[in-house]
């Protein structure tokens, strides 16, 4: 019997020849028998031969951050990019290296406890690491999450709440960055950022550790979809040994916000307490998360882990967590970076097409054929240029934008050529 913070499970050892999916099938009957809900049957539990029946206690014994953190495991992780999860069932601390992840999804209802977890994973970096060892990027479009993070030097710019300046932040200069820094390693010889650091003199400022936040995946994704998912997508392939890490959170964890691409690409995830099945299944592959009971209870799956860990996660109070960003505050200035402070929000209600920077680089010798030839149509498009139709219809699209076509007026009617080779000019087609 193992009695955890919210949770006490039952290890029990079928007799030989017992399928084990008979007791999976007998939840609702060890539920009626113990006058217990939300009963839980892992089977078998890894790493052992035994079937672990997990039933809620009474009372939720609450699991204090700074338990977590004055825990030897804390004490002697060597990452600066450890940081604090909870207790599992037997009441072990669960501390883990954000470096190794190296990315971190999150996702559950409200009130489950997703945002007390995002809040003791900064607390926790933000008591292990200095300013210049350790940056954030946090983006908040609910305004008052992050908000309270503001004015810490730990910050490269003010918590981010615009949607719209959110995603030209991950796809600029997020990727800008990113790509510097592969440019600073290929220069020094080294593959990865604790290479570049050590390979540094004396005098030179090392690296940081970026930390990228976004606390609600689903209004970036509400905004713009494709240029998020692609920007995420990316920092998520190429970011790890740059050291620049992601951690994801939403409360909607639906296949429309939590894509198939971005669920690939962020191995390391974490789920709280789910309506149905098929949204832990969203988040994990596996059924489980909505038996949860909430307020801090929690499957962890890690990078690598077979099958995900139940704990109880790590609470840390509002005027805990303001004591720390006061000492903080107290030991230095912030120092912005204008780049990211200055950000022009994106301009959503233009397509992609309409920056010439963006545009395909097929853009003028498809705009000046179109013209010459007087047919404006995708598969005409595919077959001059022998491309794909997905290429071939974003180029149509961008002519649209450019003010080359009309946009498609109706069933079978092809679109209306506007510009002229004159025209074209303007647009930067010689």
């Amino acid at each position: 019997i193992y009695q955890g913070p919210a949770v006490t499970r039952y290890e029990l050892q079928p007799e030989p020849g017992v399928k084990v999916n008979r007791i999976n099938n007998l939840a609702n009957d060890i539920s009626l028998a113990m006058a217990a809900q939300g009963i839980r049957i892992e089977a078998p539990v890894p790493g052992k031969s035994v079937v672990g029946i997990e039933v809620p206690n009474p009372i939720v014994t609450p699991v204090r951050l700074k338990e977590i953190a004055e825990s030897k495991v804390f004490q002697n992780h060597p990452s600066k990019l450890a940081f604090c999860i909870g207790k599992d069932l037997a009441g072990s601390p669960i501390v883990d290296d954000l470096g190794r992840m190296p990315h971190l999804l999150i996702a559950g209802t409200t009130g489950s406890g997703k945002s007390v977890c995002i809040n003791s994973i900064i607390t926790s970096l933000l008591m292990r690491a200095r300013p210049d060892e350790v940056k954030f990027i946090m983006i908040d479009p609910k305004m008052v999450e992050l908000s309270v993070y503001n004015g810490i030097a730990h910050l490269l710019a003010p918590v981010v709440t615009n949607v719209k300046k959110a995603a030209v932040t991950l796809k600029a200069w997020v990727l800008q960055e990113m790509n510097r820094r592969y440019e600073l390693f290929h220069a020094k010889g080294a593959r990865n950022i604790a290479a570049y650091n050590k390979k540094l003199k004396s005098q030179e400022e090392k690296l940081p550790y970026l930390v990228v936040i976004v606390d609600e995946l689903a209004d970036l994704m509400m905004a713009a979809a494709n240029e998020v998912e692609g920007a995420i997508c990316r920092i998520a392939q190429m970011a790890r040994a740059t050291g620049i890490h992601m951690i994801i959170a939403t409360q909607r964890p639906s296949v429309d916000v939590i894509t198939g691409l971005i669920k690939a690409n962020i191995p390391s995830r974490i789920a709280f307490a789910v309506a149905t099945q098929i949204d832990s299944r969203v988040i994990l592959d596996s059924s489980g998360a909505e038996k949860l009971l909430g307020r801090g209870d929690m499957l962890y799956s890690p990078i690598g882990a077979m099958k995900p860990t139940r704990v109880q996660g790590a609470f840390v109070t509002d005027p805990e967590t303001e004591k720390v960003i006061e000492f903080v505050k107290n030991q230095c200035e912030p120092e912005y970076i204008e780049e990211v402070s200055t950000i022009q929000p994106l301009d959503l209600e233009q397509k992609s097409g309409d920056s010439s920077g963006d545009r395909d680089e097929l853009f003028g010798e498809v705009a000046k054929l179109i013209v010459n030839t007087g047919q404006a149509s995708t598969s005409y498009v595919q077959r001059k240029f022998r491309i794909g139709y997905n290429r071939a219809a974003r180029l149509m699209d961008e002519m649209e934008a450019a003010g080359v076509v009309t946009a498609p007026e109706g069933d079978n009617k092809p679109r209306r050529i506007i510009a002229s080779l004159e025209s074209l000019k303007d647009l930067g087609v010689n």
